[in-house]
């Protein structure tokens, strides 16, 4: 199956098997708002949400021009890289995981900037409903789209 995956999405799944430990839930490829589109959005058992975009490249990150409008949509940014990444490349007010297929650790804490309670519960919602729609999709595969589904 890791044959399939782009190295973006085999970074993904050792983040989100690290955050799992950590008592996070995590959606890879969710979108906050329209035009934007995260590579993991994790949420915690006490309602934080944590952004982590995955970088397999010194190209892919210097191609990503969308970074800082994600910050409005967390409490908490993060980059996941592999360990021959440039790490010199990320900005230093951003928090920092080292990943790969399998596993991930968190080496630098991304600064906590709290989401509005208004923000927050949309943010959930969104999430919980994202998160229901595929598990929808995956157990019954011939399932139509719902209009308001993007």
């Amino acid at each position: 199956m890791s044959d399939l995956l782009q190295p973006g999405q085999l970074l993904a799944r050792g983040v989100c098997r690290h955050l799992r430990g950590h008592g996070f839930v995590s959606i890879e490829e969710f979108v906050p708002d329209r035009g934007l589109r995260v590579d993991v959005m994790a949420l915690g058992a006490k309602g934080e949400l944590w952004v982590i975009e995955c970088k397999s490249s010194r190209a892919d990150f210097q191609s990503d021009s969308k970074w800082q409008g994600y910050l409005e949509w967390c409490d908490r940014y993060f980059w996941a890289v592999d360990t021959d990444f440039p790490t010199e490349l990320l900005p230093a007010e951003t928090g920092l995981i080292m990943a790969d297929a399998y596993d991930a650790e968190i080496i630098r804490m991304g600064p906590e900037d709290k989401l509005a309670p208004a923000r927050r519960k949309k943010m959930i919602q969104k999430f919980a409903t994202d998160a229901a729609r595929r598990l929808h999709r995956f157990r019954d595969p011939k399932l139509m789209a719902l209009p308001e589904e993007d």
